[in-house]
């Protein structure tokens, strides 16, 4: 877990670009006239070995993003249970490639971070409202509207 804590605008930043990221690599393209999409991991991972280790090192950066959001070590080491499982199933020639295909370890890793975060999110405190800001705001325009009168009052 990180030193400092993290802010829920940053939990749900993390959580955009994530979701970004997983649809770029693994659900960009929709196969004609299926309902199937492929992204661009699998794409690399055509290339024998080299676009497997390419691949593994995106799915790196969504582990990344979980570390940095605060993911417990539970839901990191099951990232790098599918990140493995993607990895060394890739590496079968020619069933490797559908393997690829079907397996999409970013979304998985995506949808364990998120529902992580969501869990986590609703059991921190929302924000409250700012009532003092809200007061001191009352107060300074209640000062001016008077000032106002004041000063239209003495001119007529």
């Amino acid at each position: 877990m990180p030193s400092t804590p993290v802010s829920r605008e940053e939990k749900l930043a993390a959580l955009a670009r994530l979701d970004r990221f997983s649809r770029m690599a693994d659900n960009a393209i929709r196969i004609p006239f299926t309902r199937f999409r492929i992204g661009f991991e699998p794409l690399i991972g055509l290339v024998p070995v080299l676009g497997d280790f390419a691949g593994l090192a995106m799915s790196g950066y969504v582990l990344l993003e979980a570390h940095r959001a605060g993911a417990s070590t539970r839901i990191k080491g099951r990232m790098v249970q599918n990140m493995a499982i993607d990895f060394f199933g890739g590496l079968v020639p020619i069933i490797g490639d559908a393997f690829d295909f079907a397996f999409k370890a970013n979304v998985r890793n995506t949808k364990l971070l998120r529902d992580y975060l969501e869990t986590e999110l609703q059991s921190q405190p929302k924000p409250t409202f700012p009532w003092k800001q809200l007061l001191v705001m009352i107060g300074i325009l209640s000062a001016l509207t008077a000032l106002g009168v004041l000063v239209l009052g003495a001119g007529a």
